[in-house]
């Protein structure tokens, strides 16, 4: 109820007057309608039980959303068991009876078995070397003499690959930047 309200039979009601019963049409003493406080009540009621039911499911999305996380990299580690498995193998190779260049073709047969997997998941190698130089994807380590205007801001070569997972950046290539002079 408002304050500056002036009613006919008086000053304006206030918040005193309607504590004390008063239904704000300038009549004191008159009681509240008998079904106001019941509905009240069962107002008040129905809004803690609305609340407790958005708190519940608060709780229960923040709860699903971990678990939905913890399954997806689950499934990720999943798919890299069979690469770790050709790893542990080709570590525990005997360097005394097997020659350097078999463990680096068992290394390299285990790399492309680990960058397959990671690619379905959804892993992209950014390797962008001879593309126009994109600050987005790639950090300048370095610049070097462009031999043509043409060539100005193109990417020379790669210090470090860079990473994509589904779209997002998880690392920038970093790039040695060719930049014209003349």
């Amino acid at each position: 109820m408002r304050d500056d309200i002036d009613l006919p039979n008086g000053p304006a009601a206030s918040h005193d007057d309607a504590a004390d019963g008063a239904d704000g049409d300038g009549s004191e003493g008159t009681p509240v309608a008998p079904g106001a406080n019941r509905e009240l009540e069962e107002q008040r009621d129905r809004y803690l039980r609305l609340a407790a039911e958005y708190d519940n499911y608060r709780k229960r999305s923040s709860k699903e959303r971990q678990e939905a996380g913890a399954r997806a990299q689950g499934e990720l580690v999943k798919t890299l068991i069979d690469s770790l498995d050709d790893l542990q193998r080709v570590t525990e190779q005997d360097p005394e009876t097997v020659d350097a260049k078999t463990i680096h073709q068992g290394i390299e047969v285990v790399n492309k078995k680990l960058m397959k997997a990671l690619a379905n998941a959804g892993l992209e190698l950014i390797d962008p070397v001879n593309e126009t130089f994109d600050p987005a994807m790639h950090e300048a380590v370095s610049t070097q003499p462009a031999l043509s205007k043409e060539d100005d801001h193109l990417v020379s070569q790669v210090f470090q690959q860079g990473y994509r997972f589904n779209g997002q950046l998880l690392r920038p290539a970093r790039v040695v930047v060719k930049q014209w002079n003349g």
